[in-house]
């Protein structure tokens, strides 16, 4: 028997219940996709896709350099100066519509 260990990993029960149906129709266990995952991670030293957030997410200031934050606090500016304000739920409510949160 090869040499083995356990992996632990707390998930969503709808994520697990939906992709555990794929693999199924794939005929691929968890443990097997696991394995292949952590395959991949080895062969590419690193993930094998590319993490990062759509560009279409917000992006928080500390990633932003000096310019493109005065940039878009000029936007700001420029949208009280034209009388377009925005209570904090207007905006929780656009984040939810536009990003699912």
């Amino acid at each position: 028997m090869a040499n083995t260990t356990a992996v632990y990993a707390r998930i969503d029960t709808n994520l697990k219940e939906n992709a555990e149906s794929i693999l199924n129709r794939l005929g691929i266990t968890p443990s097997s996709a696991i394995q292949m995952l952590y395959s991949q991670i080895v062969l590419e030293n690193g993930m094998p896709f590319v993490s990062k957030l759509p560009s279409s997410a917000p992006v928080a200031i500390g990633g932003m350099n000096q310019a493109q934050l005065d940039a878009e606090l000029l936007k700001g500016i420029a949208s009280m100066r034209n009388g377009k304000t925005y209570t904090a739920d207007d905006i929780d409510a656009q984040f939810a519509e536009k990003f699912g949160e």
